[in-house]
C-alpha cells in the first residue's frame, strides 16, 4: 500500500471513529440529563401501591403485584446498568481507535516531503480549528464519561429503593458525618500484645477507640491468650452451646442445644406465657441470653441503647447507653422502618455484651452494665440501615461491613475494641451476618454477599476459600452443617458448596428467602421465603421433601431446637414443625403483637421479642 493510501485510511478511521465516539457521548450525555429529570427511585406507581395496600392489608392480590413491580424494577436496574456500562466502555475503545488513527495519520503526514505552500494566517487558522475541535471533542468525551458514571451511580440505587418498605418510610436526612473505616490514627501495637481476657485488663479504658495501625503483622495479633483459647476450644463451645449467645444462637448457626423446649401458647389470653415486659426503644434485633441474663438493643434518634433483663422474671436490670463515641455521627443515617437503628442482634462471651447500630457505633459493656470500650467504626452506608449481626470467637468480635463502598470483615479485639486485622472483600453491600464453623479442627467465618460466599480464618483473616454464586440484595446469612454451605437470596438463586472442594453441590431457583436465614440440620435444608412458603430439601442432594405454604410475610429465620423447628411470621404467629423428611405442624401459636426478630431458647423456656414487649414462655 502506497503512502498516500495509507494515509486516506487512516483519516477514513480517524472520521469514522470520531463520528461513533460523539454519538456515544450524545447518546450518554442525554441518557444522563434524562435521568437527572426523571428520578428512578421515586416510583409514583409503587407508592400509589403501597398506599392502596394501607388500607386493604389484607389482600393477597395487591402483594403480589407490589412483589411483581419490585421484580420488573429489579430487572429495570441490571439492564440500565448493563447498558451505561456497555456505552461507557464502547466510548473507551472508540476514543483509543481515534487517538491511534490521528497518531498515525499525522505520523504519514510528516514524511511528505513537500508540503503545500500556504500563508501564515492560513496555517494558523488550521492550528486554532483544530485544537478548537480537540478541545470541544475532549468536552464531549469528558462530560460523557462523568454522565456515564454519575448515571450508574444513581441507576444503583433504583433497584434497591424501590422494595415497599423504603416507600413506606423515606425520610430525609441531610447532614449524615460518613467516618471511613481506619480514620482514628491512634496506634496501639503495644497495648495489643500485652491484652488478655482478664477482667483487670478490660479496665484499660472506658473509651477505646483507637485501631490497630495497618502495619502490623497477623503473626504479631495472635496472643497466647488466642493459643490458649484455641486449644481449649472444645470446652469454650460446650460453654457456648449452654447459652444462646448470638444472633440464631451458638455460632449463629440457626441450631439450639436447650431441651423440653414449650410448643404451646397463647400471648392473648395468657396461656404458658411466664412474664412479658415491655421494651424502652424500637429495634429488630433478636434476644440473646447467657446465664441467667437476657440482653437486648434499642434505638431511636435520641439515643441507643443495651438492655440486660433479668430472664426468670423479666425485670430490667440494667441499661447501658451507646454515647460520647468519637467519630460517632452528629445526625442519625437514613433507615427504613422495617430495618431502623438497632438491627443487629448482640452478641456475648460470658464476659461482656458487644451491641452495633446503624451509625456504625460499636460498644462493650461488662456482665454488670459497666462500659468497657466503644469505638465508630464509620457511617455504614447503607440504604435500608446496617442489619449484619456480630459474633465472638478466639477473644474476637467479628463485624460483617460489606457497605456500597466495599465490603470488610473486622476482627475487634473483645477486650480493648482496638482492630486485630482487617480483610477486604470483593463484594458488593450485604445484610447477611457472619456464621462460625468448625472445619478440619479449624474455625472460620463465613459471609455472604454478591457475589460471594467466602470463608476466613479466625486468626488471621486470610480468605480460605471463595465461591462466585451470588447476586442481588443478600440479606440471608448462611446455612452450616456437615462441611455444606447453603447461600441463597431471593431473585437470585440457592446454592449448596462443599466447603472442603469449594465445588457447587446443588442449585435451585424456585423458593428463595429475602431476610429469612436458611437452616440446616441432621441432612434437612429449611428455607422460609417472604411471602409465606416453608419448604425443606434434603442437603446433601437438593431434593425437596415437603413445603407448607401459609401466605404470611416472613423476617424471622427458622431455628432448630429440641428437634423440632420454629418459624415466626411477621404478624407474631409461631409455627412448629418436626425437623423431618415429612411435614407435620406441630402447632400454631399467636404472639398477640407483631414480630419480626428471631426466638432465642433456654431449657424449657422460648424468649420472643415483639413489636413492643419481650416475653418469656414455657409450661
Amino acid at each position: 500500500m502506497e503512502l498516500k493510501d495509507k494515509i486516506k485510511l487512516s483519516q477514513n478511521i480517524a472520521v469514522v471513529s470520531g463520528i461513533f465516539c460523539i454519538t456515544v457521548a450524545l447518546l450518554l450525555l442525554l441518557n444522563y440529563m434524562q435521568m437527572s429529570k426523571n428520578d428512578p427511585t421515586d416510583s409514583k406507581v409503587i407508592q400509589a401501591l403501597v398506599e392502596r395496600l394501607k388500607q386493604e392489608p389484607d389482600n393477597d392480590a395487591l402483594k403480589m403485584e407490589i412483589r411483581n413491580y419490585d421484580l420488573l424494577a429489579r430487572k429495570a436496574y441490571f439492564n440500565s446498568e448493563w447498558q451505561v456500562k456497555t456505552g461507557a466502555y464502547l466510548l473507551l475503545f472508540g476514543a483509543i481507535v481515534l487517538a491511534f488513527s490521528l497518531r498515525f495519520y499525522y505520523s504519514l503526514k510528516a514524511k511528505i516531503d513537500e508540503p503545500d505552500t500556504q500563508h501564515e494566517n492560513e496555517i494558523a487558522s488550521r492550528i486554532l480549528a483544530q485544537k478548537g475541535i480537540i478541545i470541544v471533542g475532549a468536552v464531549v468525551l469528558i462530560l460523557a464519561f462523568g454522565a456515564s458514571f454519575l448515571t450508574v451511580n444513581q441507576l444503583q440505587y433504583y433497584d434497591i429503593n424501590k422494595s415497599v418498605s423504603e416507600v413506606i418510610s423515606n425520610p430525609e436526612d441531610e447532614g449524615i458525618e460518613v467516618i471511613e473505616v481506619g480514620k482514628n490514627p491512634t496506634s496501639i501495637a503495644g497495648e495489643l500484645a500485652q491484652t488478655t481476657t482478664s477482667e483487670a485488663e478490660s479496665q484499660m479504658g472506658d473509651e477505646v477507640s483507637g485501631n490497630m495501625n495497618s502495619e502490623i503483622q497477623t503473626s504479631e495479633v495472635v496472643t497466647e491468650v488466642s493459643k490458649t483459647i484455641s486449644s481449649g476450644s472444645n470446652s469454650i463451645l460446650a460453654e457456648v452451646r449452654k447459652n444462646h449467645n448470638a444472633f440464631r444462637g451458638p455460632l449463629s448457626q440457626g441450631v439450639s442445644f436447650s431441651k423440653n423446649i414449650p410448643t404451646e401458647w397463647d400471648g392473648t389470653t395468657g396461656a404458658n406465657i411466664l412474664w412479658k415486659t415491655t421494651i424502652p426503644k424500637k429495634g429488630f434485633n433478636s434476644p440473646i441470653i447467657w446465664g441467667d441474663k437476657m440482653f437486648l438493643a434499642g434505638a431511636d434518634a435520641a439515643s441507643r441503647e443495651v438492655y440486660c433483663f433479668n430472664r426468670n422474671d423479666g425485670k430490667l436490670l440494667w441499661t447501658g447507653v451507646a454515647d460520647n463515641i468519637q467519630g460517632s455521627p452528629s445526625a442519625m443515617p437514613k433507615v427504613t422502618e422495617d430495618t431502623g437503628l438497632s438491627a443487629p442482634t448482640l452478641t456475648t462471651d460470658g464476659k461482656r455484651i458487644y451491641a452495633i447500630f446503624a451509625t456504625g457505633d460499636v460498644i462493650a459493656f461488662d456482665m454488670n452494665g459497666k462500659r468497657v470500650w466503644a469505638r465508630n467504626l464509620g457511617v455504614p452506608d447503607n440504604h435500608y440501615g446496617h442489619s449484619s449481626s456480630l459474633v465472638t470467637w478466639d477473644n474476637k468480635l467479628f463485624v460483617q461491613f460489606d457497605t456500597n463502598k466495599g465490603g470488610k470483615l473486622i476482627a475487634l479485639d473483645v477486650a480493648s475494641g482496638n482492630t486485630v486485622w482487617e480483610t477486604v472483600r470483593k463484594c458488593k453491600i450485604s445484610w447477611a451476618s457472619p456464621v462460625l464453623a468448625e472445619v478440619d479442627g479449624k474455625y472460620q467465618v463465613i459471609l455472604t454477599a454478591d457475589p460471594i460466599v467466602a470463608g476466613y480464618d479466625v486468626e488471621t483473616g486470610k480468605e480460605l476459600w471463595s465461591v462466585d454464586c451470588m447476586m442481588g440484595e443478600v440479606g440471608p446469612s448462611v446455612a452450616y452443617s456437615d462441611g455444606i454451605v447453603v447461600a441463597a437470596n431471593e431473585y437470585a438463586r440457592m446454592a449448596a458448596i462443599d466447603i472442603r472442594t469449594h465445588e457447587i453441590l446443588w442449585e435451585n431457583d424456585e423458593y428463595l428467602p429475602e431476610a429469612s436465614s436458611p437452616v440446616a440440620y441432621n441432612g434437612l435444608l429449611f428455607i422460609a421465603t417472604s411471602y409465606g412458603v416453608f419448604v425443606c430439601y434434603d442437603l446433601k442432594t437438593g431434593e425437596q421433601y415437603w413445603e407448607h405454604d401459609f401466605g404470611t410475610t416472613i423476617y424471622s429465620s427458622p431455628t432448630i431446637a429440641d428437634g423440632k423447628v420454629f418459624l415466626m411470621d411477621n404478624d407474631g404467629t409461631m409455627r412448629i414443625y418436626e425437623a423431618s423428611k415429612e411435614m407435620n405442624l406441630i402447632s400454631e401459636n399467636n404472639l398477640g403483637e407483631k414480630s419480626g426478630p428471631t426466638p432465642a431458647f433456654a431449657d424449657g423456656r422460648i424468649y420472643l421479642r415483639g413489636e413492643n414487649d419481650l416475653y418469656c414462655i414455657g409450661e
